[in-house]
């Protein structure tokens, strides 16, 4: 019996998507729930899974075609069709006259391989067959590597052995070979989730009359907490102490002091929110995304490095929701993790800010008349100046740097 696959229900905020891989091919055998295919939307990548174990008979739309919410994308056989088939394929080949050797049919064997762009031109390049090329890639595909490993030892077969001269001519002759294929350019189009980034960061930079002010923090008491309390907080609550969740805290109550810095502009109207959502951008292998923790005014620090490392392992496996990613007043960013010691981040838009962390550094700083190293970090606030006036943006970013520097104010809610 066939049934139909269907791309998942989008909500209302996501018109289509595109058919991102096919993890299972036409014909090819699937458990229940199982993955089919990925389709990748402007905003997550969604899966597609099989209903019940079965085989997939038919594929409707095939990868790099865009999909409506609910639309029929795939046939499906349930149960052991395939089994059936593959028990009569065999069998037909047990009891048909055995074929000549060259002629010899394998039913598993499969089609011919497909190659891809890079490897078809160099092909086409040096007229080389495929057939006479060992491939290492999946299936047996060719990659540019075992072409360009093919071109090298037919080259030195050519030369008469032990002789450095010929060796520093053999790699002459060939070194214009092998340069034109290092030099080779590929062109791929972008992705659903990286095209949607480069269209709205455009757009903000266009629509926005986008700010960014400095300060820097002295990152020693909350680092003296981690160090002390660590260890208990790890056994008492099963997450680690780390500092986002310090930042977080923070963002929310300077939120609260300056409610302005959590509006946002609607046409005309400015939308004062009367709740602190905080998104958090986790960096993926498909781009940046932006998971939001609600009504993080209501949480414990506890609370908040577990919606953290929950966020954090969703986004790099590709779980995370449409609905954990929309809304958000305000943005926390820390391009420290890869080093960086100072940016100018770019606002989420229809926000009104966006908080910037970067890396630790010791420093030497004077306290009391005395230079000491610190553990300091540069902060950096990108604000819409449309609504925010510098005075406003400055004193918030100060707030923000003396609860990080008193952190028992944010266990006092001060």
């Amino acid at each position: 019996m066939s049934i139909e696959i269907k791309s998942p229900t989008f909500p209302e905020s996501v018109a289509d998507g595109t058919i991102a891989n096919w993890v299972k091919q036409e014909g090819e055998s699937v458990k229940q729930d199982e993955v089919i295919a990925e389709i990748e939307t402007d905003k997550v990548v969604l899966e597609v899974v099989a209903p019940f174990d079965g085989v997939i008979s038919k594929v409707l739309k095939p990868a790099g075609e865009i999909v409506l919410s609910a639309e029929l994308i795939a046939e499906f056989e349930k149960g052991d069709h395939l089994d059936t088939q593959e028990t009569s394929a065999s069998e037909i080949v047990s009891s048909s006259p055995k074929p000549q050797e060259s002629q010899e049919i394998n039913v598993n064997e499969p089609k011919a391989r497909e190659n891809g762009p890079a490897v078809k031109k160099l092909l086409k390049e040096h007229n080389l067959d495929a057939e006479r090329i060992d491939g290492s890639g999946k299936d047996g595909r060719l990659t540019k590597a075992d072409v360009v490993n093919y071109l090298e030892e037919s080259s030195s077969k050519t030369q008469e052995p032990n002789s450095d001269n010929n060796i520093q001519s053999s790699a002459e002759a060939s070194a214009p070979k092998l340069a034109s294929t290092d030099r080779f350019e590929e062109r791929v189009p972008m992705s659903r989730l990286r095209s949607t980034i480069a269209n709205r960061l455009l757009t903000v930079k266009q629509e926005t009359a986008m700010l960014t002010t400095f300060n820097e923090v002295d990152l020693k008491p909350i680092k003296d907490l981690r160090e002390k309390f660590g260890e208990d907080f790890l056994s008492e609550h099963g997450v680690k102490l780390g500092f986002m969740g310090f930042f977080v805290l923070a963002a929310v109550q300077a939120l609260k002091k300056f409610p302005v810095v959590n509006a946002s502009i609607d046409g005309n109207d400015i939308v004062y929110h009367g709740y602190q959502d905080v998104g958090v951008a986790v960096s993926t292998d498909r781009g940046l995304v932006v998971p939001v923790i609600r009504d993080a005014n209501n949480l414990r620090l506890p609370d908040v490095e577990k919606s953290i490392l929950d966020f954090s392992d969703k986004a790099r496996n590709g779980k995370l929701s449409i609905a954990e990613m929309q809304g958000g007043t305000f943005t926390i960013s820390n391009g420290g993790v890869f080093g960086s010691l100072l940016s100018t981040p770019i606002l989420n838009a229809p926000q009104t800010a966006i908080l910037g962390m970067h890396t630790i550094q010791d420093r030497p700083v004077v306290i009391d008349g005395e230079i000491v190293i610190r553990p300091m970090m540069y902060l950096a606030l990108s604000y819409d100046h449309r609504l925010l006036d510098g005075k406003e943006a400055v004193s918030f970013l100060i707030a923000i740097k003396d609860q990080l520097e008193s952190p028992e104010k944010l266990l006092l809610n001060l």
